[in-house]
């Protein structure tokens, strides 16, 4: 290992920042709770990875509460607005949802979800949990290197068409900002700031003060301030051309973070428990299920049976997510079918010596798969130009980058038996330009909808898009036991699960797994625009073995190496049995940090 397994006795904070972890775990100093840490950390998160998300973006939010011994989906994830209408999308010429500006704004959610998990159940006032990402905004925070890619490669935009854009992320003389360079952002620190003293003016206590930044946001300031921009602005976005966007004020106030059950499966004696279908969560519980009786407890760790047997298993459940997945409340997900031990055997059984090409969706209860029109789907130049960049719905420099469709991890956990795992994305800097007057941009979700009303996931007013974030929330012998989660879009739900099998198939410690050599596949299309897909591949970071990789190649995968340390960011806290708390980081990106108290 390079880095150590940390333990602790009061709390423990992973998350994709060094200064999130130590500004989460700084709340266990005030009194706080894993709760109270985790949103602390995010709103830090926001403020110094702002190429990956921001206040306007998404988040589902996984919820272990000591006290009650439950499990719920806190879901940031925002809704499409009430004019966002396939036909609306059509009579623009479109094929599908822009990757890129203003079209594909949802409600934005993850500011909702996260002061709805500090008002159920943390404990330290919004100004406490709030203060270091204010003072990060205001007095500045070192730039990282694939920020300051992303800046330079866009800012010839920024300065020609998004001038808020370029207020907030260019020097005063236009020019892109240095790696480590002190990067300040005055106007969201003002907006942080005004809703604090909305908060503090607020009767009734904490909760109230709570309630009143909700609505400062939802229905106040903010709200305003998006629909004086968002549907009356025309920006150049993904399309070449200049486009208004649909989202209102009145598509905020009529929204808050809705709290769910999660969806839940066990696994050799662990209990995974995943948001539902409108994410990506269940392929995960779906790949564990095709997985049990595969016989991964008798192959050796990095194999090529071992890496064959997941790869296969992938393509399988990633197929069905394809088919079936969208937001339960708008389609019928035939879960418990995906889920269901018999399926799962069917479907194994397609799972043979060969590598498959095939995009093999099935057939739950017999009910016949939908797969989208990936021909409807435009093809987009690959290039470094700022015009390339756009088209590409990403939020990481396309060819800069090995883990494409990055995001951020936060997890965290205490001596209390509060757990929390969350993947916050959405509002990154490249996509869309910044709101006058608030710091941040809005989000661009809606691009993973389709504009095929017969399927599952087609866009349509008030449904969430279907969305790749998917933290993980387990439970071992009815306790709580590991959060976790990671940035990497698609493959969020591959790495995740290669870390939780080499842990609990292969007996690595949680640091061990975390930084064992990964690998995934392409085979099934990417969630962002423009759908790209390369049927039968095998990615894996350098470092295996070329015997495997051989025997991989001889059983028809389409192996491809990357560098070392390339793939994801896996971030992981939890118990230990003894009433203590631990966390491990990934060191991949050198800027995911573990910290505990």
């Amino acid at each position: 290992m390079s880095r150590p397994e940390l333990h602790g006795t009061r709390g423990a904070v992973s998350t994709t920042h060094w200064l999130a972890s130590a500004s989460g775990a700084a709340m266990f100093d005030e009194g706080g709770n894993a709760f109270d840490a985790a949103v602390a950390a995010a709103f830090v998160i926001q403020v110094v990875e702002p190429h990956l998300n921001g206040p306007a973006g998404d988040v589902p939010i996984l919820v272990h509460d000591g006290r009650r011994g439950t499990v719920d989906v806190i879901c940031g994830q925002g809704p499409m607005p009430a004019g966002a209408t396939v036909e609306h999308f059509r009579g623009l010429g479109l094929r599908a949802v822009p990757g890129a500006g203003l079209l594909a704004a949802c409600v934005p959610g993850a500011f909702g979800a996260w002061l709805t998990l500090l008002r159920d159940h943390g404990r330290l006032p919004l100004a406490t949990v709030l203060a270091p990402a204010v003072h990060y905004a205001r007095e500045g925070f070192p730039l990282l290197p694939k920020a300051a890619a992303m800046i330079e490669v866009m800012a010839p935009l920024f300065r020609a068409e998004w001038p808020e854009s370029g207020a907030a992320y260019l020097r005063p003389d236009g020019s892109a900002p240095r790696a480590g360079e002190l990067l300040r952002n005055p106007a969201l620190a003002a907006t942080y700031e005004r809703l604090l003293a909305e908060a503090a003016t607020a009767r009734g206590g904490r909760e109230a003060g709570i309630e009143a930044a909700l609505r400062g946001f939802y229905e106040g300031f903010v709200a305003e301030a998006i629909d004086r921009y968002a549907p009356r602005t025309a920006v150049l976005d993904a399309t070449g051309h200049r486009n208004q966007g649909v989202l209102s004020g009145a598509d905020l106030a009529g929204w808050r973070p809705p709290v769910e059950a999660p969806v839940a499966r066990e696994y050799r004696g662990h209990l995974v428990h995943k948001p539902g279908p409108w994410s990506q969560g269940p392929v995960f519980l779906q790949q564990l299920a095709l997985l049990e009786g595969a016989g991964l407890d008798t192959v050796r760790f990095g194999s090529a049976d071992h890496l064959h047997t997941v790869v296969e298993a992938a393509k399988l459940a990633f197929a069905d997510r394809e088919a079936w997945y969208g937001d339960p409340a708008f389609t019928d997900v035939p879960l418990e079918g995906l889920l269901d031990a018999g399926y799962a055997a069917e479907r194994r059984a397609l799972i043979g010596r060969e590598a498959s090409a095939e995009l093999r969706p099935g057939s739950p209860a017999g009910r016949p798969p939908r797969l989208p029109d990936l021909a409807g789907d435009p093809d987009v130049r690959r290039g470094h130009g700022w015009r390339d960049q756009l088209a590409d719905g990403i939020p990481a420099v396309v060819l800069l980058s090995q883990a494409k469709g990055d995001t951020c991890c936060v997890t965290a956990s205490d001596r209390e038996g509060n757990m929390v795992a969350a993947t916050p994305s959405g509002g990154w800097l490249k996509s869309s330009p910044v709101v006058p007057g608030l710091g941040f941009p809005l989000g661009t979700r809606g691009q993973m909808a389709w504009l095929d009303p017969g399927h599952p996931n087609a866009l349509a007013p008030g449904k969430r898009p279907r969305t790749t974030l998917s933290p993980s929330l387990v439970l071992r012998d009815g306790a709580p036991y590991l959060a976790f989660g990671t940035p990497g879009g698609d493959q969020q739900d591959q790495w995740t699960l290669n870390a939780f099998l080499a842990h609990v198939d292969f007996g690595l410690g949680p640091q061990e797994a975390v930084e064992a050599r990964t690998f995934h596949t392409d085979h099934v299309p990417s969630s962002f625009t423009p759908r790209t897909f390369r049927p039968g591949t095998l990615v894996a970071e350098r470092g295996f073995d070329a015997a495997v990789l051989a025997e991989l190649r001889a059983r028809g995968h389409e192996v491809r190496e990357v560098e070392a340390w390339s793939l994801g960011k896996v971030c992981m806290s939890g118990a230990r049995a003894d009433g203590g708390v631990l966390a491990a980081a990934s060191p991949r990106g050198r800027q995911a940090y573990a910290v505990v108290r």
